[in-house]
């Protein structure tokens, strides 16, 4: 654990001063942007994620008061234990974002049976332990849960079903918990974004999954975008207390077809992976640097930092 003080910002609009923020899968990404803009928009940050040194120095370069916390958001007990010790440290959250994920890619009868499991319990399991562990807080504090969805969740691809299946139950999982906790003063959002240019990403596209996928979806959602756009979206909706954030803004109305899209996309996929016939597509495994430390957990081995010196 660290926590560093930081000069003042005299003059600077500071939204979220005073307040306390969460954020899962900190260390890098669209998390670290994140803790990022909530720094500079006042609030105090705690870092939660696997790769301990790379939150430290997150924490050290953030421009305000920043805690850092390695833990599995898949642990209860990991989660119950830094909820308290940031409680004590640096106040009541009345903001949690559920950020952590992970996602590997290919057939379903080819995938890893363990590796298909962790994206399920990262991204479904985490995030629902993550609100339970900090909603006494957000109960006392009135605040605000963010839950990170993704396009994924409105129109579900093939090759990505752990993916897939997981950012949709995230995202009903934060609808369900609206419905039952707005009464109290907490509001809850969903933050569905596309394609956006992190490690992550850029590792995906080396796959020849990813590359299939992504080449044969038609523009704009094939494109990938520079996280900054989706970052500032975050930081609108978390000001605004949100129930949706779309980054890119066409989401929006990918949200409201999405009854549609199922059928769309499966109608696609048919033509595209029939043309391909027998060719092999590889699976991918838990894709990038934090996938390379979610697999270290998944052995049982706790090494944080598998791509500590990788530029990411």
């Amino acid at each position: 654990m660290t926590r560093h003080g930081r000069r003042e910002h005299p003059g600077v609009e500071r939204p979220l001063e005073g307040r306390v923020a969460v954020v899962t899968g900190a260390a890098r990404g669209l998390g670290q942007g994140l803790a990022y803009a909530l720094s500079y928009s006042g609030a105090r940050v705690a870092l939660v994620g696997l790769e301990d040194r790379r939150l430290a120095r997150l924490a050290s370069d953030l421009p305000g008061v920043a805690v850092h916390w390695p833990l599995d958001v898949t642990c209860a007990d990991e989660l119950a234990a830094a909820a308290d010790a940031i409680r004590r440290t640096l106040g009541r959250p009345s903001i949690v974002v559920a950020n952590a994920g992970v996602a590997l890619g290919g057939p379903l009868l080819d995938c890893d049976t363990d590796a298909w499991r962790r994206v399920i319990d990262v991204n479904i399991v985490g995030s629902a332990l993550t609100a339970r562990c900090f909603l006494p807080d957000l109960l006392h504090t009135h605040g605000y849960y963010l839950q990170v969805a993704s396009m994924a969740a409105l129109a579900p691809a093939p090759l990505l079903t752990a993916y897939c299946a997981s950012k949709a139950g995230a995202e009903a999982f934060a609808h369900a918990l609206r419905a039952e906790i707005s009464h109290r003063g907490v509001d809850v959002g969903v933050a569905y974004l596309n394609w956006a240019d992190t490690a992550m990403i850029r590792e995906a596209e080396e796959t020849t999954v990813f590359r299939e996928l992504r080449t044969h979806l038609p523009w704009p959602a094939s494109a990938i975008h520079d996280p900054a756009p989706y970052i500032r979206a975050m930081i609108r909706g978390i000001e605004r207390r949100s129930a949706h954030i779309y980054a890119p803004p066409w989401l929006r109305g990918a949200h409201a077809a999405r009854a549609l899209l199922p059928s769309v996309v499966a109608h696609r996929s048919r033509q595209v992976l029939a043309d391909r016939g027998e060719a092999p597509l590889p699976p991918t495994g838990l894709l990038g640097p934090g996938g390379a430390a979610a697999g270290t957990v998944r052995a049982g081995v706790r090494n944080p930092d598998p791509y500590l010196h990788s530029g990411e």
